[in-house]
């Protein structure tokens, strides 16, 4: 294995390493935190893939299961849950990482590397797009038309379209580690690192990172705060008996968001830090640095906490979710009934099938609504 030369740039996104040790006047040893982190990244990597991979997947099945998805919102929402999924499922490469090293070769290394920045950028576009969909609906039913471009590039026929342009862009943030991650021997094992070539090693990694906080973070926000101070402005002036509806059907996305940013925004302020410190050698204590290093593990651990909280709120907070969710597990219900009855009583299926054909009929007359 090729031993890094003095000139390579080495930054590990995911676990947030700092191995730039020349940065310091006197070698800075930071096998605490290395140690801190072989212990404390598995364990919170996999409490969020438990948790998030049975929420996520649970979103994903109801939404799958009735095939045709009512709004838009449904969609982003359905969308959303995916890019959790594959974000979740690299987790444990990372685990193992943290604990003993890359040990799966250059190519797992890009594509892992790669698929955990898509999915994390995607993950707030996406809620982005679901608040600029909220407040175009409310706009719809106000009767507001002076917004009328934006209404014909953002609707049910364009969709599809959107979500094509969100992963996109996204993927276009993802690609410099696909192309730039290598496994390097480090501190006495392997590690799965993007390296900057030399002319490109403080100003375009800065760059790059400068790049994902604003499109990843700071204009979704900017998209959200406008969407829903505008749609709180409006809903004020909403007769009283009105209004409670309203903020009903607003309440999941409302929450979703606020802890979509609460989650994100230390990492993302971290981030930030770590990318003027890359520039201007703003840290220049060893002991600093071993603080913004976990405190860099820490917050995206916090982050990553996103997938597992989403769809809990997606449950218990979103009343279209738990109309989707049990008309599900009544129609799978009727079904063990009638499976059951058909083993009991033979004789009786044909008459028993017919009654249960019936009520299902009626049963899609049922319209959902976020």
């Amino acid at each position: 294995m090729d031993i890094p030369k003095e000139d390579d740039y080495f930054y590990h996104e995911n676990i947030s390493y700092n191995f730039n040790y020349e940065d310091y006047p006197t070698l800075c040893e930071k096998d605490d935190v290395r140690t801190f982190a072989s212990l404390f990244l598995p364990i919170m990597y996999t409490i969020c893939l438990v948790v998030g991979v049975a929420g996520n997947a649970l979103v994903v099945a109801v939404y799958a299961y009735h095939k045709r998805l009512r709004t838009m919102t449904d969609t982003f929402l359905t969308h959303l849950a995916v890019a959790d999924l594959l974000l979740l499922f690299t987790l444990p490469f990372w685990a193992v990482d943290a604990a003993r090293g890359w040990e799966l070769g250059e190519v797992v290394c890009k594509i892992v590397s790669a698929c955990y920045t898509v999915n994390f950028t995607c993950c707030m576009l996406l809620l982005a797009c679901i608040s600029l969909d909220r407040f175009l609906a409310l706009a719809r039913v106000q009767g507001r038309e002076q917004r009328g471009r934006l209404q014909r590039v953002f609707n049910r026929r364009t969709c599809w379209t959107v979500c094509l342009a969100v992963w996109s862009t996204a993927f276009m943030l993802g690609l410099p580690d696909l192309i730039l991650s290598e496994v390097r021997w480090v501190s006495n094992r392997n590690m799965c690192l993007a390296i900057y070539p030399p002319s490109m090693a403080r100003g375009g990694k800065a760059a790059l990172e400068i790049a994902e906080v604003l499109l990843g973070f700071l204009l979704p926000l900017l998209v959200m705060v406008i969407c829903y101070g505008s749609m709180g402005r409006a809903l004020r002036g909403l007769p009283t008996e009105s209004r409670g509806k309203k903020w009903k059907a607003m309440r999941v996305l409302l929450i979703v968001v606020g802890v979509f940013v609460v989650t994100q925004l230390p990492y993302n302020v971290v981030k930030v830090y770590q990318t003027m410190d890359s520039v201007y050698s703003l840290v220049t204590h060893c002991g600093t640095s071993k603080v913004l290093d976990q405190a860099a593990q820490v917050t995206e651990s916090l982050a990553l906490a996103h997938c597992c909280i989403n769809p809990i709120l997606y449950t218990f907070v979103g009343s279209s979710f738990r109309q989707h969710l049990m008309k599900v597990a009544k129609t799978l219900g009727e079904e063990r009934r009638r499976r059951r009855r058909r083993r009991e009583h033979p004789a009786e299926d044909e008459g028993t099938e017919m009654s249960f054909n019936t009520h299902s009929v009626s049963e899609e007359t049922n319209s959902f609504s976020i």
